[in-house]
């Protein structure tokens, strides 16, 4: 079956699923639901872990041993596989297999990229969807980003007027991994007060230096010095850079989109606004961004998304930062 986030802790209390299949593009909502099904699966006593990552290097063989060898120990167990891609590629004869016949002992969980319309046309996506649960995370719409806001803050026992979501709202620009830090930041200067447009505009202007969000906005408009600065702060602070990266791969597109529209004499504010961008600091960076580069420079700074997202799940000998480095050099060029 498939369900929303919402829904899944209702579904979670009426018991566990085989198998779990959660995929998306938003790090944060992705992580969560996972959470949800491994509290879930560890009160029912599935303790043990074990995890496996599907790149070229993963032998399916091992895996399907591991289904086959768990049914001899009296443990119950997990067994989580991140699908980076969202393909499974050779491993789809192995969980056909464990999908036919799940095993009672074992709590599987797929925590994978969204997948495309062609993988959930075979087989074992059909056994799947009859066996278990698929939780597909989507985007939040920019229309609906001050509400996700306003229902996160409540879930925290923070409350903020209009004025306080609405500059976060701009701020922050539907980065959910970013949203949720500042109301972390924010719970702990609210101390029960009802948190107001000065209250953000301090707690904000206290993070800018050093955030995610601004490193995404020194990248796009090519300012190589500042963005280097910002990268090695947030190495240092052990920050998680697939935040940032979600955000990044977003504008990268977006200019490819805004390159398209000016070859159709489509005036870039009005294009801006039509793409969920009011804030006028980020639509002029954007629009500055569209001009100087080119698309040859915009389709390789998406092929570096991919290595820095590679290299954030340690599929990659080099760090992510490495490649955010090499990004910072690439947008600072000129076409």
């Amino acid at each position: 079956m498939k369900t929303n986030p919402g829904q899944l802790s209702q579904l979670l209390k009426k018991g566990l699923s085989p198998v779990y299949l959660i995929s998306g593009d938003e790090p944060l909502l992705v992580q969560e639901c996972c959470d949800q099904v491994r509290k879930t699966a560890k009160e029912a006593g599935f303790h043990d872990r074990l995890t496996f990552h599907a790149d070229h290097q993963l032998d399916w063989n091992a895996v399907a041993e591991e289904f086959s060898a768990m049914s001899l120990f009296a443990e119950k167990r997990r067994i989580e596989i991140h699908l980076p891609t969202g393909k499974l590629g050779d491993g789809r004869a192995v969980l056909e297999r464990v999908l036919a016949d799940p095993a009672e002992d074992i709590i599987l969980l797929l925590i994978s990229a969204r997948l495309d319309a062609a993988e959930t046309r075979r087989k074992w996506y059909k056994e799947l969807q009859a066996k278990g649960v698929h939780v597909p995370v989507w985007p939040v719409d920019a229309d609906k980003f001050q509400g996700w806001l306003q229902q996160r803050a409540s879930n925290r026992g923070l409350s903020l007027t209009r004025g306080a979501l609405a500059i976060m709202g701009e701020r922050l620009e539907g980065n959910l991994l970013a949203a949720s830090q500042e109301l972390d930041r924010l719970s702990l200067l609210a101390n029960g007060n009802t948190i107001d447009e000065e209250t953000v505009e301090q707690a904000v202007q206290d993070s800018s230096r050093f955030n995610g969000f601004e490193l995404v906005t020194e990248l796009i408009s090519g300012r190589a010095p500042h963005a280097g600065k910002i990268i090695t702060v947030l190495q240092q602070e052990g920050e998680n850079p697939l935040g940032l990266l979600s955000v990044l791969s977003r504008d990268l597109n977006l200019l490819l989109e805004l390159k398209s529209s000016a070859g159709q004499s489509e005036n870039p504010a009005a294009f801006l606004k039509k793409r969920g961008v009011f804030q006028p600091q980020r639509a002029r960076a954007l629009e500055q961004a569209a001009r100087r580069l080119n698309r040859s420079q915009l389709n390789e700074a998406i092929t570096l998304c991919s290595q820095i997202d590679r290299a954030a799940k340690g599929f990659d000998p080099l760090t992510p930062w490495h490649y955010l480095r090499d990004m910072s050099a690439l947008l600072a060029g000129r076409s």
